[in-house]
């Protein structure tokens, strides 16, 4: 065994030895070695997206993955723990742009380069079942399924509004919206009506959200109510304004109702106004003979089309001159476009109550609307010169100025007036979603080809299966002017399935969820060219514990699940939720330096380039160059990213302190769920104990080998060997608990104690009692920490001759607490007088209650604090304190 740890030495000669193994392949049904069948146990991380090289956040998630994968291993469970790529996506098109290659190549080196990341960091990833979404062989089964949700009506074409790129000519994603511009070319974006391809998730919003509610028992909280929220069920009463507008043919418009959903029925009586999308049916009628209404509504068009974009846009509102007709009280009500009301949501538009919604208390006082109070407080006096909070209240409310209504609390006059709509046709209560279908189609190249062909006499036909996959061209290169499959004619060309005339293809592709929501299954059924999934995925799911970001917890969460029911529905599986327990792992943190240009941009600087100033309490206030010693800004913690300058990368690491000390550093500093902050010393401690450990075991090699061997009776056993043997078992229990709660920070901590523990134990390097305690204890150290650094562990597991006699560390049994090591002779009790802590009494393990009751009177601490006088009266509690009472 060489003296000094050397990180580079120990890390190529395990992977060597895994490799040569090929340790980590897993099989389904394996068993004990008397024959049982192992439990089994599906630990899943969210699979990256190859941007090129793994951030500090990959090797957190992968790092808690592995420790659970390699404990539970040990424990007997029959493990497994996978590896793909969410290759598919915008920034592989983006990057195609930049540099002229095609996004395939792009996409597979930078595959090659992380998974060679991976394999340094010394995962435990069964790689023969490794999966890329841009594979056909894998989104051949997206292609087949969406064919199979189209054939039960599950997925179905209509138009829908997009975001529109003039200049590049292509769909925007919300988040490419910058201000009402186009990321890339800076174009006022528009918004454009185009066919797409939908789901039907909203069929399952009921399934889906009562699981949430009732179920997921092993989900975080904050998620589960982040997927209620966003499922968002709403119960109100959904009625018709009835109005007798006719189109330019002489047809009446939508049947001369206008339909409009609300929660608050309880206030129809004060609907002063009705505000519709600018795509909406009478919009677009009265803006025929209108052009500043038609100019308004082209307006609108500018910009994003999500619900958060329009809740923050300043709400502007157009009249269209025309009226609909007030259900209840027969009266007329004006019509206005406004730019806040999607026509994706619901019927496309709403009821203006402006005294009882702050919104539309806003519109009303900016358009000199009327504002009418007909929920009324006792006490409570209402203007409407400003909005207060008690005027949207559902609570303590009753209906004023509402005629039959009056004095009705919120749920009886909300049943009152769903009653009456009923009774004359006009509407009726109903339950909504928040939830909208989930539109998959994009107007991208890389991604999965919808598998449909366009003919000019059949129309949209689907795809024969056998023509499956659609196989996406890899050599195209976007330039940015749309999608290069429309320009690609050994693409488009193909022949009509049904009638056999020249057709051409679906240039869209799908959205990059649909790779993500059941990659996890095909990792179960690697290799089967003839299904989805198959009896291997009965074995391996449900997944046992996900292990991802918090920002992935709604719609890749919701998406995941939806998918799931969907292959439950179409018989290729026989579960309802595909995970059982979710971990999300907090965020790596970094300091942030910065200085603002003389343009006005803003320059980052990397943390080593700058020395902090402090104030008197040692907080950051500043910092200055060390190169010239100029100031720069200091902005405080935030999240690891490259255009911050405050990354790290883990290669660079590796290469210096090994992966054992990255991995040791981020599951010391921070519990798995809590945020970590980057610390250059805390990375140094790291390697720091990692040397003391290694040390400590060549220092005590030939004592230790020896005690592997040894067979020597505890009984012989120095007092110091004992109490060694009860501390280290004793912080082994401490160890297996926090294990089960995943509180992989105290599992370090923990071991640290065990080393403090066994360097300073001063054993009998001849006794072979004392061997035998020094190796147990030892071998429980190596164990503990083995799922955290599992190099240097297997490589002083064999230096140190445990293979031998114990087998390979990754198969080695986890340790078991001995019992008999915790017993002592002698325990320590505390020792109170009339209550209050006076010092500790000893006394033998065994001693009665008499012996202890004597023991406490003799003490000096009562003679002391009783001055003399006798106790009256002495309470034992077994195991902890005596309490004299005097």
């Amino acid at each position: 065994m060489q003296e000094r740890y050397s990180p580079s030495d120990v890390e190529q000669a395990a992977h060597q030895n895994w490799d040569a193994r090929d340790a980590y392949r897993v099989t389904e049904n394996a068993k004990n070695p008397d024959g049982s069948p192992k439990p089994k146990f599906y630990a899943c991380s969210m699979l990256p997206y190859p941007s090129g090289k793994l951030h500090m956040g990959h090797v957190r998630n992968y790092t808690i993955n592995d420790m659970m994968a390699r404990q539970l291993r040990m424990r007997g469970y029959n493990v497994l723990m996978p590896m793909g790529w969410d290759a598919f996506g915008m920034p592989a098109e983006n990057a195609a742009i930049k540099s002229q290659v095609p996004p395939a190549k792009w996409t597979y080196d930078n595959i090659a380069y992380m998974k060679k990341q991976m394999k340094s960091m010394g995962l435990a990833i069964d790689w023969s079942r490794e999966m890329c979404a841009c594979d056909p062989e894998y989104y051949k089964w997206n292609q087949w399924l969406f064919l199979k949700m189209l054939e039960k009506g599950i997925a179905y074409r209509k138009t829908q509004v997009v975001n529109w790129d003039p200049v590049d000519n292509t769909v925007l994603a919300n988040e490419q919206v910058i201000d009402g511009r186009g990321w890339r070319s800076g174009a006022t974006v528009e918004k454009r009506e185009i066919p797409g391809y939908y789901l039907r998730i909203t069929d399952y919003a009921e399934e889906l959200l009562q699981q949430v509610q009732n179920g997921l028992p092993g989900w975080p909280e904050r998620v589960r109510l982040m997927q209620e929220n966003w499922i968002g069920k709403s119960e109100g009463v959904r009625f018709a304004f009835t109005h007798d507008i006719h189109d330019s043919s002489g047809a009446l418009i939508q049947d001369g109702r206008m339909y409009v959903f609300t929660t608050r029925a309880d206030t129809i009586m004060g609907v002063t106004f009705c505000a519709v999308a600018p795509e909406h049916p009478l919009a677009t009628h009265a803006a025929q003979s209108n052009p500043a209404l038609a100019a308004f509504i082209e307006a609108c068009k500018q910009g994003g089309t999500t619900e958060a974009e329009l809740a923050t846009r300043e709400k502007e509102g157009m009249p269209t001159g025309l009226s609909v007709t007030h259900p209840l009280t027969g009266m007329p009500v004006d019509v206005w476009v406004g730019n806040y009301v999607l026509m994706t949501y619901g019927d496309g538009a709403v009821m203006g109550v402006p005294g009882h919604d702050e919104r539309d208390f806003a519109f009303a006082r900016k358009y000199g609307l009327p504002i009418v109070d007909v929920i009324g407080i006792e006490g409570k006096a209402y203007s409407t010169e400003q909005w207060q909070d008690w005027y949207g209240d559902k609570q303590q409310g009753r209906t004023i100025n509402s005629g039959k209504y009056d004095g009705l609390s919120t749920r009886q006059a909300v049943d009152a007036v769903a009653a009456d709509l009923a009774a004359i046709g006009l509407g009726e209560k109903q339950t909504t979603y928040r939830l909208r279908d989930w539109g998959i189609s994009r107007q991208r190249y890389w991604g999965t080809p919808i598998p449909i062909i366009h003919c000019p006499d059949c129309g949209p036909v689907p795809v024969p299966e056998q023509d499956l996959p659609v196989v996406l061209p890899d050599d195209l290169i976007p330039d940015g002017t749309g999608n290069p499959l429309a320009k690609n004619e050994g693409f488009l060309a193909c022949a009509c399935p049904k009638c056999g005339k020249a057709a051409r293809r679906e240039t869209d592709t799908m959205d990059t969820f649909v790779d993500s929501s059941w990659y996890f299954m095909r990792y179960t059924s690697p290799g089967n060219g003839n299904a989805m999934v198959d009896e291997r995925n009965d074995y391996w799911m449900p997944m046992d514990q996900y292990i991802g970001g918090i920002e992935h917890a709604v719609l890749h969460l919701l998406y995941a699940r939806f998918w799931t029911r969907v292959m439950r529905d179409l018989g290729l599986v026989k579960f309802d939720e595909p995970f059982t327990r979710l971990l999300c792992q907090g965020m790596v943190l970094n300091h942030i330096y910065f200085r603002k240009n003389a343009q006005g941009g803003i320059e980052y600087f990397w943390p080593e380039e700058v020395e902090n100033i402090v104030d008197a309490k040692g907080a950051i206030v500043g910092a200055k160059l060390l190169s010239d010693g100029s100031q720069v800004n200091y902005g405080g913690i935030g999240t690891m990213s490259k255009s911050k300058n405050n990354g790290v990368d883990p290669q660079s690491l590796i290469d210096a302190m090994g992966a054992d000390t990255a991995r040791l550093f981020v599951m010391f500093a921070s519990p798995p769920e809590q945020t970590l902050e980057w610390s250059a010393s805390g990375v140094e401690g790291a390697n720091r104990y990692l040397r003391r450990l290694w040390a400590f075991c060549h220092a005590r090699q030939a004592a230790i080998s020896a005690g592997v061997r040894s067979d020597a009776n505890w009984a012989q056993a120095s007092e110091a060997a004992r109490t060694l043997r009860l501390e280290v078992h004793t912080l082994l229990k401490v160890a297996d608990y926090d294990y089960q709660r995943i509180q992989y920070n105290t599992v370090v901590s923990t071991s640290m104690k065990m080393l403090n523990a066994l360097e300073s134990a001063d054993l009998d390097a001849s006794n072979p009692a004392d061997q035998r305690a020094l190796a147990e204890t030892t071998s429980i150290l190596l164990r503990i920490l083995y799922p955290i650094v599992p190099h240097i562990t297997w490589q002083l597991w064999l230096n140190l001759g445990y293979e031998a006699v114990h087998g390979d560390m990754l198969d080695a049994a986890w340790p078991a607490v001995d019992e008999q090591a915790l017993m002592t002779d002698e325990i320590e009790l505390v020792l109170q007088v009339n209550g209050k802590l006076r010092g500790a009494l000893r006394v033998a393990s065994d001693a009665a209650r008499g012996q202890i009751e004597q023991a406490a009177a003799a003490h000096e601490s009562v003679a002391r604090f009783l001055e003399g006088r006798t106790p009256k009266r002495i309470i034992v509690v077994p195991g902890k304190l005596v309490n004299v009472v005097g």
